[in-house]
């Protein structure tokens, strides 16, 4: 695997949140999860230094990947070469429409060690082209892995648990300890796969409305329904959706935010 020093590649920038992946276990465990099949379209997010992507194109011969750092296009170029054929979308991924990047091919499978510093951001942005994308495996703090599949009543049940679970179904992997990186980070890392329900199984809902609450509700997580949503609906609007306004976000499933989001707006502020 390469050091942080080797074949052109430089160190990892702070600035970035890189934590260059290099433990061979830990990538030969994550391509069996990955488990990639002829036809598949994998697009990693944020190659670094390659410790994944050249397993990967060894494995499957064709790969793109979208890396925003400059000074790592040339070295990965070189060295993907004799391994296949390798894109490289030079962009923030944040600014990547997945939906364009799949176009009339095979759904994205999407895979990464994200970016510590932005990594719900990113999740966010993949959420928004779930219909894209077939699955998704990547590396995050485990403390964010935990918050992504807690269940209500947990304490790290939160916006991002409703979201994801609203529209994916969330499975952690495994756990990887620092010493699989450089540099490696203070925290423990997890690997999760995401994979986005079909359309029997997505909520009727509007995602922009659903979106609202979600974000209203866990803006102040010590506040009842009635004051947290105090912007979006009353009391009596809660009430109809089946619950209980003196409830806390943390206590409600996503069906519950799923029935509080399909209020009728007129219903929702009658009494604002």
């Amino acid at each position: 695997m390469n050091t942080s020093t080797d074949s052109g590649f430089g160190r990892a920038k702070k600035a970035l949140g890189q934590h260059f992946l290099h433990e061979r276990g830990v990538i030969e465990r994550i391509l069996q999860a990955l488990n990639p099949t002829p036809g598949d379209r994998i697009v990693e997010i944020g190659p670094g230094q390659g410790a994944l992507t050249f397993p990967l194109l060894r494995a499957h011969g064709d790969l793109t990947v979208i890396e925003f750092d400059r000074d790592l296009i040339a070295p990965l170029t070189a060295a993907a070469a004799p391994l296949g054929r390798l894109e490289i979308v030079h962009r923030d991924v944040l600014k990547v429409d997945f939906a364009a990047l799949a176009g009339d091919d095979a759904p994205l499978r999407l895979v990464g060690n994200l970016p510590y510093n932005i990594s719900s951001p990113i999740l966010f942005h993949a959420l928004e082209h779930a219909t894209a994308v077939r699955d998704m495996h990547f590396m995050l703090q485990k403390e964010v892995v935990d918050r992504m599949a807690a269940a209500p009543g947990s304490k790290v049940y939160g916006r991002l648990s409703v979201m994801l679970q609203a529209w994916c179904d969330v499975t952690p992997l495994f756990t990887v300890a620092p010493g699989a990186f450089r540099p490696p980070p203070k925290v423990d890392s997890a690997v999760v796969r995401l994979v986005p329900k079909p359309a029997t199984r997505r909520p009727s809902v509007d995602p922009a409305r659903f979106a609202h609450v979600v974000r209203a509700a866990f803006g102040q997580r010590r506040k009842t329904l009635r004051n947290a949503l105090s912007t979006v609906m009353d009391a009596e609007a809660i009430a109809a959706a089946g619950q209980e306004p003196g409830a806390r976000a943390e206590q409600l499933s996503v069906d519950d935010f799923v029935a509080l989001a399909n209020v009728p707006v007129d219903t929702a502020t009658a009494n604002r």
